[in-house]
């Protein structure tokens, strides 16, 4: 991080801009367009500057936006995107060309938009929240760089998303199950309701496989709106799947042809999912269709150079150390199938901290059959389930035997090694440590671990 002391972008300036977005609260939330529609008013509206692709749904979003990041730039676009939430450092959240910006051009740009922020919150009777913020800095930032395409990610459901005033021409609705329900709703249905409501009228809709509940709202959406919509499994999907040495190799069904040897270094059925979603929207968005396929090279070209940092991302060696950001059944479902197929280990040692509000006991059930002992403990998030409670529900699945208790996330890591270590002599090539349960869990041990 660069430092200054003369007033210049830098270290200590984004620092503050950092600490002035956290004042905002960091999980507040307010449904509401009303503020966000202002704001974007007094700026000028940089939403309507470049068009939009914008995904919904409640798995698989970021990985899908980031092949179609990867993709449209194989094309020769100049891409903004627009994910949450980060990692390490909120720039994530806003890239350019598939780089976070740098600390200059957030601070710059920041230093644009907070003066008639405040102007709005004046008026308001609650003020923007974080993620109102994030979200106009990032139309803010690709309507000056400016971008091709933007590829827009909801924060939270759709209709009432401070997003949703792209109305954009190509919308993208990933996976759909039971999440986020004390804000959504209880069911899955009710949920689609929500999600549906980024498409507006004559998108073109990319739709992943959904439960029966999920698809009718969508498709009663299109129908109201105008909208065309084209689902995996009848316009698109997987064809063949192979697992190949750091991911996968595809053949795609595109809704332009077929596109063979299409090799992702993602690993799991769900992530070759999220590829036909993201060719499929690319697809769409630079017009090809029944009689015009894309160039198959420069697909391939943009699929190899994708990355989904925190999807089974494999961090260190011997004992490998894999980090995973599922955080609800639907997720970690995914997780497991793929940890069954395409590792073989001999021994695997989970690390599990989740928030308070998530099905924690939907999760350990899934990670039981695959986990020979589980490390559980808490991460840094304000809204994180303590580990003795944590702990509690591990011991009624796996076992008393099988459930160790660390107070912090570094204790957690080592007292997970040191297990994984314990019974194996010599090579260390089937041992492994998987570390889940939230992305604000894997954030902390990215911290630690990629140092």
């Amino acid at each position: 991080m660069s430092t200054n002391n003369g007033g210049q972008p830098g270290g200590t300036e984004f620092a503050q801009v950092d600490a002035e977005l956290l004042g905002r609260g960091f999980t507040r939330m307010v449904f509401d367009l009303g503020r966000i529609e202002q704001l974007l008013d007094v700026l000028g509206s940089p939403q309507r500057a470049y068009p939009s692709i914008h995904l919904t749904g409640t798995n698989g979003k970021t990985s899908t936006a980031r092949m179609i990041d990867s993709v449209l730039r194989a094309f020769g676009l100049h891409t903004g995107r627009y994910t949450s939430p980060h990692l390490e450092t909120v720039r994530e959240r806003i890239s350019l060309d598939g780089e976070p910006v740098s600390e200059e051009r957030f601070v710059a740009m920041y230093r644009e938009v907070a003066p008639l922020a405040q102007l709005v919150d004046e008026r308001a009777s609650e003020p923007l929240t974080y993620f109102d913020m994030t979200t106009a800095l990032a139309f803010a930032t690709f309507a000056d760089a400016p971008v091709d395409v933007g590829i827009i990610e909801v924060g939270l459901g759709g209709a009432d998303d401070a997003t949703n005033v792209l109305g954009a021409g190509v919308c993208v609705i990933t996976p759909i199950g039971l999440d986020h329900t004390e804000w959504l709703g209880d069911t899955i249905e009710d949920i689609a309701l929500a999600k549906a409501g980024i498409i507006h009228r004559d998108a073109t809709v990319i739709s992943a496989v959904q439960p029966e509940e999920a698809a009718r709202p969508i498709l009663e959406r299109c129908a109201e709106v105008g909208a065309t919509i084209a689902r995996e499994g009848g316009e698109f999907g997987v064809l063949r799947r192979a697992v190949a040495v750091g991911g996968q190799v595809l053949t795609l069904q595109g809704l332009g042809g077929v596109y063979e040897e299409i090799f992702i270094p993602l690993h799991g059925a769900h992530q070759a999912q999220n590829a036909a979603v993201a060719l499929a929207a690319v697809e769409a968005f630079l017009g090809a269709g029944a009689n015009r396929m894309l160039d198959v090279e420069a697909v391939r070209e943009g699929f190899a150079a994708a990355s989904s940092p925190g999807r089974l991302e494999r961090v260190r060696n011997a004992p490998t150390i894999l980090l995973d950001g599922a955080h609800n059944p639907h997720g970690m479902a995914a997780t497991v199938t793929a940890l069954q197929e395409e590792f073989a280990f001999s021994r695997l040692v989970g690390v599990l901290a989740v928030l308070g509000d998530k099905d924690a006991a939907g999760l350990l059930e899934l990670l039981e059959p695959v986990l020979d002992t589980l490390v559980v403990t808490t991460n840094t998030s304000p809204r994180a389930m303590p580990a003795a409670e944590l702990a509690a529900l591990a011991t009624e699945v796996f076992g008393e035997e099988r459930v160790t208790v660390a107070e912090s996330m570094p204790d957690a890591i080592s007292e997970a090694v040191a297990l994984a270590e314990s019974e194996v002599e010599g090579e260390l090539s089937g041992v492994g440590v998987l570390i889940t349960g939230s992305v604000v869990t894997v954030a902390d041990a990215r911290r630690l671990l990629k140092r």
